[in-house]
Parts: C-alpha cells; structure tokens; sequence
C-alpha cells in the first residue's frame, strides 16, 4: 500500500507535467529546459527535484516551475513560526511551485502552489499538512479578468464548503501584502496552510483541486491580453511594479525562506524572480491614469464574485 508521500509525490509530478504543457502550447515558440537534481542522503538536507524553467518565449519572459521532494534533520524556523512543538522534529516536504511572468504588460504575473509536509519523532505520531494557493499580479488591471480568476478560485473551493473560498481568499488577501509599503501584492486568489482537518483524504482532494484550477483560471486570462498593443511606458511600469514581486519574495515569502533556511538549491528557490525589474525613488503614477487605477481600484482587497 503507498504511502501518504507516494501519492503526493504521483499526483505532483503529473501536475508539474500537465502545467508545462499547457504553458508551452500557450506561448508558442519557447520549451522547458529540463534540470533534475538530487542530493545524496548524509546532509542536512537530501532529496531530488525537477526544475522546469521556460525563458524568451513569445508569450512568457520566463515561467519557473519546480517539484521537490526534501528530507531535513529538523524543520527550518519558516516551518515552525506557527507551530513551536514541532522544532527539532525531521521532515519530509514535497511541493510544486511556480511563478510566471509574461512579457506583455497586460498579462498578469501569476504564482502557485501546493505542497505537503509531514514532521516526525521517535515515539510520537506523525504530524502532516497540506498548504498552497494561487494568487494574480496584474500590472493593468481588468475587472472581467479578476472576476474570472476569483470565479475559479471559488469553484476550486465549492466542493468543499461554502465557507471555504471566503476564508482562504481572506488569508491570500492578508499574506499577499507589502506591510512595509502597506500595499497589496496582487489582486490575490487563495491561500491556506496547516490544513489537515477531515483525514488525509479530504484535505489531499483539496489541494489537487486547487493545483488542478490553476491553468482554468490563468490562460483564459493570457490569450486575451497576449496580442494587447503596448509600448515603452507600459513596459517601465511593468518592471517597476516587478520590484514590489522581488521585495515580497524575499522579505515575506514562506517559500522562499523555508527553501532558503534548510539549505535548498538557491538556483529553483531564486527562479521565481524575473529576470528584468526596476526600483525608483518616491516614484509614484500620476492621477487619473490607468497606472493610478492599479492602486486605486484593484490593489485595495474587495470582493470579486
């Protein structure tokens, strides 16, 4: 009988697959490099993993997506911020992640992710849970894309209760945010962790449901702006928005600390940057322009659907 991991593991790699397809027949021209790895159990951290990175594709500037499978002597800090009792327990984590960043300014910048984890010690039960999400980062923002991308995000969640998309849309709205600007990453989407409450069963359906609404709910979205006219100044602000991706990331990101605090492979946990970004000094969009609107209209968290 497979274990808990083993079927994580099987439904992760078809994921991966599955979304490399769909992002390459949706750019047209660009294909995956293909990077496993693996490191040898005695460290500090061991495991293997496929790094999935697509770059100067017609579509898509670059699009990262990555599957890990990591054992660890005792859970970095990141994992252990909410949950105390756990330090000093070995771990198991497998998880797929991905962040994609078009070249049209009138494409939003998109992020997932599902992951398991599992902590372990000698005498005491395992303790497992299921986290993730999806969220959006437009640059010009678009009412029928968010409400389209929210759409989805609750039909991931339907199954599952009515309360579910509201709670998990709530925390995405909360995590996915600059405290130190005080702004909003994106338009948000979904986000939840710790979740192990129903069995295994039930929260593992969960999270296929949401790695499986990703593609639904994002290139609907890409084949309408991809062939939007745009020019140097939706292009400026595009990549100074991209800093604000950069600053969450490293200051806030769970993921990003968790890979970077155990040791992991700089180059898969770095991937999720983009490879062009701008920072400026007290800039800020002039009133009345659709930059403006971006702060305005769509970056303050409100109900889409």
């Amino acid at each position: 009988m497979s274990t808990m991991q083993d079927q994580v593991r099987a439904y992760l790699l078809d994921l991966q697959q599955r979304i490399c397809a769909a992002i390459e027949q949706a750019d047209g021209l660009a294909t995956f490099l293909h990077d496993d790895w693996t490191r040898p159990e005695g460290g500090h951290l061991s495991g293997d993993g496929k790094t999935r990175v697509l770059t100067d594709g017609a579509v898509f500037e670059q699009a990262g997506i990555n599957f890990s499978h990591v054992y660890g002597a005792s859970l970095p800090p990141s994992a252990t911020a909410h949950r105390p009792e756990l330090a000093g327990r070995r771990f198991e984590a497998l998880g797929v992640s991905l962040v994609i960043h078009p070249k049209n300014p009138y494409i939003p910048t998109s992020h997932a992710n599902v992951r398991f984890f599992i902590a372990e010690a000698d005498g005491q039960e395992p303790v497992w849970w299921f986290g993730g999400g999806f969220d959006l980062t437009p640059y010009y923002g678009n009412v029928d894309d968010c409400i389209h991308w929210h759409q989805t995000a609750r039909a991931a969640c339907e199954p599952f209760g009515a309360d579910v998309y509201p709670r998990y849309k709530q925390w995405c709205d909360e995590y996915f945010f600059l405290k130190h600007r005080n702004e909003a990453r994106g338009i948000g989407g979904l986000f939840f962790d710790d979740l192990n409450a129903g069995g295994f069963e039930s929260s593992f359906a969960f999270m296929q449901s949401v790695g499986d609404h990703f593609i639904p709910a994002y290139l609907p979205i890409v084949e309408r702006r991809k062939n939007s006219a745009y020019g140097e100044r939706e292009r400026d602000f595009q990549l100074y928005r991209r800093g604000r991706y950069v600053e969450f990331n490293l200051v806030y990101d769970r993921g990003t600390l968790f890979g970077l605090q155990s040791g992991g492979r700089t180059e898969s946990i770095l991937m999720s940057l983009p490879p062009l970004v701008k920072w400026r000094y007290g800039w800020s969009p002039e009133p009345g322009t659709e930059e403006a609107r971006l702060y305005e209209d769509y970056l303050p968290s409100r109900a889409w659907v």
